[in-house]
């Protein structure tokens, strides 16, 4: 017998549809309308990498106590794909409801008699209704969120404001969608006038929140960064960031008397040449970057080692998803932080941030421009799949417009006058960071040949040994200037007393925080940091320090955040416990809670109360 569960504002809804049938537009549509009636939701897209025709899924998570991670067990499965429907139904959490095209009888092999099933006839019902075979495709869709509408009770009035917001400048479109709507919502009120034990009400807990994706944000913000010269080749999941600057750029960086384009984007033949493209640009004066992913990241090594070397500031934005290789292109993992970190020739060292948010990516690579400029040097903004292509219920994104663009030092051609003689790797300010210049400053100073082979003060082609050290050296010196300028990490700190801690960054701060709620209500009490940089600033270290057992938590096999720590901070790898998800899902709260339960077990940590999950 199916348990009869209830839940208001908390539940997770899964859509299983055909790739390239139209779905994604009727899914967000649920979506939105969730988060239009005041109640905290977080959508998930998982779709294949191959091409048309194969299953994909739509996961919505709705949480009334504003928890936006990933969570385990669906309780509404709507299933429109019978590639998918072992699978789907296999999914759904005991007492939860089976919503499917009944057209076609569900094969008996298939019940399971601890769940519902609803079937609604949606292909029938479109091929009564429509003649437009398209149309019975696309309208199926909105018929089944109709329903679903109905189940949950959804506000008709907030579907029927989006729909007519969606297709404003179309409106021979919004009487036929609110009819397919309606299509739904009377054949439940119909067939099944009994409720089911999960439903919807208004609230007012998302404030002035917005719904947004990393990629939008990031190419939004480096519009608002200046940059104005974007080199790319594209590649799953950061091309929808290079797509988003460019529409930026047609409303911000067209000029109003002529027309002309104050902006250039270069698809280049490789991810080698996109690299080379924006450090050539940022020599040359301009603010330029690039996006991309893992492999992408493995082919730009050379010359990001050559920026890092001769010290030419650039901005590169790296969406993870799953590897290595190829991987998994359309999933999501925190898989590049050692290349990222150590990428380049020899001994190598960038900056990195790490968004947790939309707003964060906004901000994040706006402030990537700054610091690259200030530091001379590569910043790389780890942003991952799940972030960069997933709408997440984010804070609205904000600029200060008395805010100035941080060029750092760059000398004028009045104070290369004052100068006896310019010297590019001079370290005149004792932090590590010279003085460049910009081509054409100066008729007749200030010119020197950027080169990634070794050079002196003067960038004179040298391979003296003493001089190389001193080089190399001053680097180091500017890493930890650097330490100082980058963001600071967030601590969260327990009600209690404790010596245990979570260390996490990116995305996995979703569940992260979620699962520290969760232990807490079983007496087990944990101080948090979110890392948002490295270099690590002394807040990091300080943190480690005061805790005797840190759970490192993030979303790769080889616990690569854990080893850059113990590298760079000489940490007692006994401190640092790994707790590592990588199946190219995003990291839920129950997962991380088991581990640690397990492990605080073993540790004898854990009180009489054991954790029950």
């Amino acid at each position: 017998m199916a348990k009869n569960k209830s839940k208001v504002n908390d539940l997770v809804v899964r859509f299983a549809n055909v790739n390239g049938t139209g779905s994604a537009s009727a899914n967000y549509l649920f979506a939105k309308a969730v988060f239009r009636m005041g109640i905290p939701v977080s959508p998930k897209n998982i779709f294949p990498s191959n091409i048309q025709g194969l299953p994909t899924w739509y996961e919505v998570r709705i949480s009334e106590k504003g928890y936006l991670g990933r969570r385990d067990g669906i309780d509404v499965m709507v299933s429109v794909n019978p590639q998918s429907f072992a699978k789907d139904i296999a999914s759904v959490s005991s007492g939860g409801y089976f919503l499917y095209d009944s057209t076609k009888r569900l094969h008996s092999d298939l019940i399971r008699d601890d769940i519902h099933f609803i079937g609604i006839p949606l292909m029938e019902i479109c091929i009564r209704e429509y003649t437009d075979p398209r149309q019975r495709l696309l309208f199926k869709n909105i018929i089944y969120v109709g329903a679903l509408s109905e189940l949950l009770k959804i506000e008709f009035s907030v579907l029927e404001e989006l729909i007519r917001e969606q297709f404003s400048g179309k409106e021979k479109l919004i009487a036929p969608n609110l009819n397919a709507l309606q299509l739904g919502i009377q054949y439940v009120k119909e067939h099944f006038p009994e409720q089911i034990n999960f439903r919807l009400e208004r609230r007012n807990l998302v404030g002035d929140a917005i719904l947004m994706d990393g990629n939008t944000a990031a190419g939004l913000g480096a519009v608002y960064a200046g940059a104005t010269v974007a080199s790319w080749y594209p590649i799953t999941p950061s091309t929808s960031l290079i797509e988003a600057f460019e529409d930026y750029c047609k409303q911000f960086r067209i000029d109003k008397e002529t027309g002309k384009k104050n902006y250039a984007i270069v698809q280049a033949e490789d991810e080698l040449a996109a690299i080379g493209m924006a450090i050539g640009a940022n020599w040359n004066g301009a603010r330029s970057f690039t996006a991309t992913s893992g492999p992408g990241l493995s082919l730009m090594n050379e010359f990001l080692g050559i920026a890092y070397f001769s010290e030419i500031p650039v901005v590169l934005v790296d969406v993870q998803r799953a590897g290595p290789s190829t991987g998994m292109p359309t999933r999501t993992q925190q898989s590049d932080i050692l290349n990222a970190a150590y990428c380049g020739h020899g001994d190598t060292k960038n900056i990195l941030l790490f968004p947790s948010t939309p707003a964060e990516c906004f901000e994040m690579v706006a402030d990537a421009f700054d610091l690259s400029d200030s530091l001379q040097s590569p910043v790389l903004v780890m942003s991952d799949l799940d972030l960069g292509m997933n709408d997440h219920m984010s804070a609205p994104l904000k600029w200060n417009s008395d805010r100035k663009y941080k060029l750092g030092k760059v000398m004028t051609e009045k104070e290369l006058d004052a100068l006896p003689k310019y010297g590019r790797y001079l370290d005149v300010d004792d932090d590590g960071i010279p003085y460049r210049t910009i081509p054409g400053t100066h008729p007749t100073k200030g010119a020197y040949v950027t080169r990634g082979s070794s050079h002196d003060e003067y960038a004179a082609y040298t391979e003296d040994s003493p001089t190389y050290v001193r080089i190399v050296n001053r680097l180091l010196k500017k890493f930890d200037t650097a330490k100082k300028m980058v963001p600071k990490p967030e601590i969260i700190k327990s009600p209690q007393e404790t010596k245990l801690g979570f260390l996490y960054f990116g995305t996995s701060a979703y569940a992260s925080q979620e699962a520290k709620d969760f232990l807490a209500e079983h007496n087990i009490f944990v101080n948090a940091i979110r890392i948002k940089a490295f270099p690590f600033s002394k807040e990091v270290e300080a943190f480690i320090e005061r805790h005797e057992t840190i759970f490192v938590i993030e979303q790769n096999r080889d616990a690569q955040m854990r080893t850059l720590l113990i590298n760079e901070l000489d940490v007692n790898p006994k401190k640092l416990i790994k707790v590592l998800n990588y199946d190219g899902m995003p990291i839920t709260a129950n997962f991380i809670a088991k581990e640690i339960s397990v492990d605080l077990k073993a540790h004898l940590y854990l009180s009489k109360e054991s954790v029950s999950l």
